[in-house]
């Protein structure tokens, strides 16, 4: 208690020779050389300064005021500090072969509390590991510490969080067959198809608990079209495509798969088709007169796109609307992509319609044909009337007259239609756009019979 005391009277002590030697004494000589210039007066001032006494209370005064300021924490000497350490990776252990672990955080924040210079020494140590230990847990629900180490042994810390709860489940692993998406296809060539894509495996082992192998719909590989330096004909290898494992909605499942990437093989090709142009007149044009010619500026057209879409393609339709047209025009065009198609070596043409004095007839004997059937039924006509009918043709005679029943399709779809009898309207399609055809006979009877 007694060095106690003494060490308290040494402070106070030393407060106030350091007060007397740089406040006191200072004061006292520029109050001196103001009082100097004044009258006689000035010498009370002086010799009342100079007594013991009085610097002694001056000393006094100044010392309690100190003290007040900093026991009130005006002033602050404390050099004591904190740091947080944000986002700090945490670091498990535990037998990864064997389980897997939920509910452990991936990163914690950690303060740091000490002199500035301990905490400059502990941010400047490049290893600040967090670690939890598992060792010798067995699957199911445990809490665990999240520990902090750390070299410099004045520092004080605080983890945040500190403590977890976690579920350890045993590991389990299937085989599934991968699949490729391919991205970014619009950024390739619009003269370049992806023909087929290749890989060096299509199985693939996933790992992890039983409920997340569950949630698995499929594993995927995606593959970015703009990661081709050289988009040319030929074979583009891209190495090390990351794996992915999605659940039904598209979600990623944080699961282990063996192997984790693969190679992808893409075969580009331009495949090309030339196509004829039919140009498909819409609507009618004035009264009394009929289509006589139409001329294309060009006839056919070079498409690129897929070789199935391609086999489809028997020409690039060009619709105009001649509604109510009166004399000869030029139409100014713009081609349609066919769905499936990527490029038209063509983008616009010019149709130049010419009209004529529209005429009529007849054409006798077009044979119906049926379409949509199921495999187990046929079709017998009624009459004769459901096998053959008369197509009324209006067009300029020099085009009608040219017109046989070869060049005349007539049909009547039986799309869900099963065993019965059936009156069917009968539908009409000719070759030359620029005819009209009319079936004289609306509707036919016919009988469907099981085979």
């Amino acid at each position: 208690m007694k060095k106690l005391l003494k060490t308290i009277k040494n402070f106070f002590k030393s407060i106030i020779i350091f007060i007397d030697k740089k406040i006191v004494v200072p004061i006292t000589k520029i109050v001196l050389a103001v009082t100097s210039r004044f009258d006689r007066s000035g010498k009370k001032l002086e010799n009342w300064l100079t007594k013991t006494n009085t610097l002694l209370f001056i000393s006094l005064f100044l010392s309690v005021s100190i003290f007040i300021m900093i026991d009130q924490k005006i002033l602050i000497f404390n050099d004591n500090t904190a740091e947080v350490l944000k986002s700090q990776p945490v670091n498990v252990i535990y037998n990864e072969e064997a389980y897997v672990v939920e509910g452990l955080p991936e990163t914690v924040d950690i303060t740091l509390i000490g002199s500035k210079t301990d905490l400059y020494i502990a941010k400047q140590t490049s290893s600040h590991d967090v670690t939890v230990d598992l060792s010798g847990l067995k699957p199911g629900t445990h809490k665990v510490n999240i520990k902090y180490t750390q070299n410099t042994g004045s520092i004080e810390y605080m983890v945040n969080p500190s403590v977890a709860t976690v579920i350890i489940y045993p590991k389990v692993s299937e085989t599934r067959t991968i699949s490729v998406d391919i991205l970014n296809q619009d950024s390739l060539d619009s003269k370049l198809v992806i023909d087929s894509v290749n890989y060096d495996t299509d199985k693939v082992v996933i790992k992890g608990a039983e409920h997340q192998l569950e949630q698995v719909a499929e594993v995927k590989a995606l593959v970015d079209i703009k990661n081709i330096v050289d988009q040319v004909i030929g074979t583009a290898t891209l190495k090390d495509v990351p794996l992915k494992a999605y659940d039904s909605d598209g979600n990623v499942v944080d699961v282990e798969i063996v192997p984790a990437s693969i190679d992808v093989n893409l075969e580009i090709a331009s495949p090309s088709k030339e196509l004829p142009i039919k140009v498909i007149p819409n609507g009618e044009v004035s009264f009394g007169l009929a289509i006589s010619s139409i001329n294309l500026s060009e006839t056919k057209v070079t498409v690129y796109g897929d070789s199935e879409t391609l086999a489809s393609l028997k020409y690039i339709p060009v619709e105009i609307d001649v509604t109510g047209l009166k004399e000869d025009k030029n139409f100014k065009v713009e081609l349609t992509k066919p769905v499936g198609i990527k490029s038209l070596s063509l983008t616009n043409i010019t149709v130049g319609v010419a009209l004529g004095e529209i005429s009529s007839r007849d054409l006798e004997n077009v044979g119906i044909t049926w379409e949509n059937l199921g495999e187990n039924y046929t079709v017998q006509g009624t009459s004769e009337t459901a096998t053959k009918i008369t197509v009324n043709l209006k067009g300029v005679s020099s085009v009608i007259n040219a017109i046989s029943a070869e060049d005349v399709s007539a049909y009547i779809d039986l799309s869900g239609l099963g065993a019965g009898e059936y009156e069917v309207e009968v539908e009409v399609i000719g070759s030359d756009s620029r005819v009209t055809y009319t079936p004289k006979t609306k509707k036919v009877k016919i009988k469907i019979v099981e085979k």
